[in-house]
């Protein structure tokens, strides 16, 4: 059940923001086992002067197509699985919409699942017991 917030500089076109959620979502799924379907994406756009990040901290340079991606997910992942996912989704985002992999940082956040409610009030459901 991960939840993504994307940010990035304004001014991409929808079909560079379609392929920059759609391999995200990919490499989630490929590397983090998802349920299919299990897709919740935000894009935050932001103007010049409302993102800050240092171009060459721990990696770099980084242009003005630098993104950052903040996942919340339910279960922990393991230090290699999410190594695997941050290398795939490097890999995934080069290929379309072609952006480098120093520009991409990703952070990942674990939670329980009392701490989702994916609507009509139920929380700490899993996907399983939703269909029962």
């Amino acid at each position: 059940m991960p939840y993504a917030r994307i940010t990035l500089h304004k001014g991409k076109s929808p079909e560079y923001l379609r392929s920059l959620a759609d391999n995200l979502y990919r490499a989630m799924n490929e590397a983090f086992n998802t349920p299919a379907n299990d897709r919740f994406q935000m894009i935050h756009q932001l103007e010049p002067g409302e993102f800050f990040y240092d171009r060459d901290y721990l990696g770099g340079p980084r242009s003005d197509d630098f993104v950052h991606i903040a996942i919340t997910v339910g279960r922990p992942r393991d230090a290699d699985t999410k190594r695997q996912f941050y290398r795939r989704l490097t890999q995934l985002l080069a290929e379309g919409p072609g952006i480098d992999p120093e520009d991409v940082m990703v952070v990942v956040h674990t939670t329980a699942s009392e701490d989702w409610s994916f609507g009509g009030g139920r929380a700490g459901i899993t996907a399983a017991e939703a269909m029962q």
